[in-house]
C-alpha cells in the first residue's frame, strides 16, 4: 500500500527527575526547642527501592499506581549519637493525586505534595516511626494518574479507546533493585511509543502485563505506553465542495472522544474547498475522503497518514488542525501528481499553511534548528517512510516545506496553478511554438518539476535545486541541463517560426543532454543551410519550397534535412545558372538558334516546379532552358549556313532552270526558223504533208 506521512509532531514527554530524600538526624541528647538539628545528605544514609505497579482502569479514566517501598537506614550510632529518620521526600509523576501512605506497623504514616510542577510532584513521606541506624521499614505509597481531559495532545489520557501515560520507577540515587509492572485490562493494543520495556506477557485473564524486572539503574528508567481497543467507530458524515463538485467525507472517530469528531469536521468542511481553490484542481478521487482517528502505531509513527488507492486518511487522536489539513492536501499530492516524496510534503506542507493562515487557525511552525540543520540531507535523497535516522526525517519534514515556500514565492499562485494543471494532465515542458500540445504519461520527478516551473512561469529555480534537492551525484546534470537550456534557447530564436522537430524536445526532457545538444547543433546547422537557401533564392529572384520546413519540423536527426537542403540549393543554382544564359537581345543568329524552342517556358517550368518542391522536375526544366541558350548561337550559326547552302542550291537550281528553258526557247525558235525557210511562198506555215 502506498502511503503518505505526515511530518513527525514529537510529543512532549515528560523529564525525568530522581528521587529525592531529605535526613533529619538527633542527638541521644534530650531534645530541646531551641536544639539545633544535624541534617545529613539522603546518599547513602538512606536508600528507598520500590516495586512499582500501574493498573490501567479505563472505566475510572485513570491509573492506579501502587508503589511498595522499602526504606533502608544505612547509617551507624556513635556513643554519643543515634541516628534515624522519621521523613522522605520522593519525586513520581507529574499531575498525580489521591495519594495514600500505609504500613502494617503502629502509627499512621502520612504523605502530602509538597511541591508540584511541570515535570514532576514532590511528596513528603511521614513515617509512621522513627527508623533508626541499620533498620529497614517497608511501606506502601498509593496515588492516581487520572485523565485531566483538554488538549487532545495531553501526555495522560485513560479512555475506553484510548490509553497513553508515562511510565516511571522509584528509587534513590544509585540504589539498584527497584522494578516496574504495568497491566492492561484485556482487549487492549499496547504500543512502547518511547522508552523501553521488555515485551509484554498475556496471563490467563487476557490482561497484558508489562514487567521491567530488577533494574541497575531505576532513575534511568522511562517508557511511555499507547495503547487503543479496537472497537465501533462512531461516523460524522461532513458535506463539502471542491471546486463545483460536492465531495463528502466521512469523519471516523472513537465514540469516547466527540470532541475530535467535531474539531476534524470543522477543519476538513472549512478546509477542502479552500485547498481546492488554492491548488486549482478539482477533487482527484472517485471514492469520498475517509478519514479515521488513530494512534500513532498505526500511522507508522507518524501524525498522519494518506492512502491514495482508498483515499483514506488516518490521522493521530493528537494532531493539531496542520495535520488536518496536510493530510487533507495529500488528496492532490499522493504520488498520483508528483513522483517524489519530498515534492508531495513539500506542497502539502505548503498548503496546509496556506489554508491554516485562510481560516485563521493556530498552526506552530515548523523550524529548522540547528539541530536538524546539523543532520541536513539533499531531498533527493530521502528515502520511502521508515527509512531514515528520525533527524534526518525530522529535518526532511521541516526543509520540504521551507523549499515549497521559497518556490511559491517565485512562481506566485496562478504560476503554481498552471504547472499543477500540466502535470494532472500530462503536459509535458518544451512545448513546440506551433502544432498540437504534446503529453506524457510520466509523473513529473524533481526534474521534470523543474522544468515545468520555468516553463510555466518568469523565473528561475536551478540554485533552490542546488541548495535543497540535489545530491552531489545530481550537481553535474544541473550543469549540464543549464548549458543544453542556453544552446535550445539560442537555436529556438533562430528558427523563424519553425518547429524544433519533438526529438529535441524529448531528449531536454529526459535529461539526456549529451543527445539534446547534438540534435540542437545539427538543427544550427540546417538553419545556416535555410539562410543559404533564403539568399539564394532571393539572388534567383525564386521562391523555395516549405519542403525544407517540413523535413526540419518532422525530422529525427535532420539528416533528410540536410538532404533537401543541398538538393534546394542544387536546384536554385541550376534555376540561377539558366537564367544567366538568357539573351539580353535578339539577332538573327539567336533567332535562328531558338527557332521552334521555348526556354523561357522551360525556365517559369523550373521556376514554378521549385516553388512546389518538385527539385527533380525544376532541375530537368533549368537544364533544358540552359541547353536551349547555352546552344542558340551555334544552333544559329549551323542553321544559318545550312539555310545559305540551301538558298544557294535553291538559286542555282534556278539559274539552271532559266538557262534550261532559254536553252529549250532557243532550240525552239532555231527550229521554227527553219521550217519558215523550207516552205514556198504563200504556202501555210505548217500543214501535214
Amino acid at each position: 500500500m502506498t502511503t503518505h506521512a505526515s511530518s513527525r509532531r514529537p510529543r512532549s514527554l515528560v523529564a525525568l527527575v530522581f528521587a529525592i530524600v531529605a535526613a533529619v538526624g538527633l542527638s541521644l541528647a534530650p531534645a530541646g526547642p531551641t536544639r539545633p538539628v544535624e541534617v545529613r545528605a539522603a546518599r547513602p544514609d538512606l536508600s528507598i527501592t520500590t516495586v512499582a505497579r500501574y493498573d490501567v482502569r479505563p472505566d475510572e479514566q485513570r491509573v492506579r499506581v501502587t508503589v511498595d517501598l522499602t526504606l533502608r537506614n544505612h547509617l551507624k550510632d556513635t556513643r554519643t549519637k543515634r541516628y534515624y529518620f522519621d521523613e522522605a521526600f520522593l519525586a513520581v509523576l507529574p499531575g498525580t493525586s489521591g495519594f495514600r501512605l500505609r504500613w502494617e506497623g503502629d502509627g499512621t504514616p502520612s504523605v502530602r505534595a509538597s511541591k508540584r510542577t511541570k515535570t514532576y510532584t514532590l511528596l513528603r513521606l511521614d513515617l509512621a516511626q522513627r527508623l533508626y541506624s541499620g533498620k529497614s521499614a517497608k511501606y506502601r505509597l498509593t496515588f492516581d494518574l487520572a485523565d485531566p481531559g483538554g488538549a487532545p495532545t495531553r501526555d495522560l489520557r485513560i479512555g475506553d479507546s484510548l490509553v497513553s501515560f508515562p511510565v516511571w520507577s522509584f528509587a534513590t540515587d544509585d540504589t539498584p533493585g527497584s522494578s516496574v509492572s504495568v497491566v492492561f485490562p484485556e482487549g487492549y493494543d499496547v504500543q512502547v511509543e518511547a522508552g523501553s520495556i521488555p515485551t509484554p506477557t498475556v496471563d490467563d485473564d487476557g490482561r497484558t502485563v508489562f514487567r521491567s524486572g530488577k533494574l541497575d539503574a531505576p532513575l534511568d528508567f522511562f517508557a511511555y505506553l499507547v495503547a487503543d481497543r479496537p472497537g465501533a467507530h462512531t461516523d460524522t458524515t461532513v458535506a463539502t465542495t471542491v471546486g463545483a463538485e460536492p465531495v463528502e467525507v466521512t469523519v471516523r472517530s472513537w465514540p469516547d472522544d466527540p470532541p475530535w469528531a467535531e474539531r476534524v469536521s470543522a477543519v476538513v468542511k472549512a478546509g477542502l474547498p479552500a485547498l481546492g481553490e488554492h491548488i486549482g484542481l478539482p477533487w482527484p478521487h472517485a471514492d469520498d475522503l475517509v478519514i479515521q482517528e488513530a494512534v500513532a502505531r498505526t500511522t507508522g509513527g507518524y501524525a498522519g497518514l494518506f492512502d491514495p488507492s482508498t483515499a483514506n486518511v488516518e490521522i493521530a487522536y493528537y494532531a493539531d488542525d496542520f495535520v488536518v489539513l496536510h493530510e487533507a492536501a495529500h488528496g492532490w499530492f499522493n504520488g498520483a501528481l508528483l513522483a517524489d516524496r519530498w515534492a508531495n510534503e513539500a506542497f502539502a506542507s505548503y498548503y496546509a499553511n496556506e489554508v491554516a493562515a485562510d481560516l485563521e487557525l493556530a498552526v506552530e511552525p515548523t523550524e529548522l534548528t540547528e539541530e536538524l540543520q546539523a543532520a541536513r540531507i539533499p531531498l533527493n535523497g530521502w528515502g520511502p517512510v521508515g527509512t531514515e535516522e528520525p533527524l534526518q526525517e525530522d529535518y526532511a519534514y521541516a526543509a520540504a516545506p521551507a523549499l515549497a515556500a521559497a518556490i511559491a514565492e517565485r512562481a506566485g499562485d496562478e504560476g503554481l496553478r498552471a504547472v499543477w494543471a500540466d502535470a494532472a494532465d500530462g503536459t509535458l515542458a518544451y512545448q513546440p511554438s506551433n502544432g498540437s500540445a504534446e503529453s506524457g504519461t510520466d509523473r513529473p520527478d524533481w526534474r521534470g518539476l523543474l522544468d515545468l516551473l520555468e516553463a510555466r512561469t518568469d523565473a528561475t529555480y536551478d540554485d533552490l535545486w542546488r541548495a535543497w534537492v540535489a545530491r552531489p551525484t545530481d550537481l553535474p546534470l544541473l550543469d549540464a541541463r543549464a548549458e543544453a537550456r542556453m544552446l535550445y534557447e539560442a537555436v529556438l530564436a533562430d528558427t523563424d517560426g519553425w518547429r524544433l522537430p519533438r526529438p529535441v524536445r524529448d531528449a531536454l526532457r529526459a535529461w539526456r543532454f549529451d543527445d539534446a545538444t547534438t540534435l540542437l547543433e545539427d538543427a544550427a546547422a540546417v538553419l545556416e543551410q535555410r539562410a543559404e537557401v533564403v539568399e539564394a533564392a532571393a539572388e534567383a529572384a525564386v521562391i523555395a519550397p516549405d519542403t525544407l520546413r517540413t523535413a526540419f519540423e518532422d525530422d529525427d536527426g535532420f539528416d533528410d534535412a540536410r538532404a533537401e537542403a543541398d538538393a534546394e540549393l542544387a536546384a536554385i543554382d541550376r534555376y540561377a545558372a539558366a537564367a544567366e544564359l538568357e539573351p539580353t537581345a535578339m539577332d538573327p543568329i539567336l533567332t535562328l538558334g531558338l527557332w521552334g524552342q521555348t526556354p523561357e517556358v522551360e525556365l517559369e517550368a523550373a521556376r514554378d516546379a521549385l516553388a512546389r518542391g518538385d527539385l527533380p522536375g525544376s532541375v530537368a526544366s533549368s537544364d533544358a532552358a540552359a541547353a536551349a541558350w547555352g546552344g542558340a548561337q551555334a544552333a544559329g550559326q549551323g542553321r544559318a549556313i545550312s539555310l545559305g547552302l540551301l538558298f544557294a542550291a535553291i538559286a542555282l537550281g534556278l539559274l539552271l532552270l532559266v538557262a534550261a528553258v532559254r536553252r529549250r526557247r532557243r532550240r525552239r525558235a532555231v527550229v521554227m526558223a527553219h521550217s519558215m525557210t523550207t516552205t514556198e511562198p504563200g504556202a501555210p506555215a505548217s500543214g501535214a504533208h
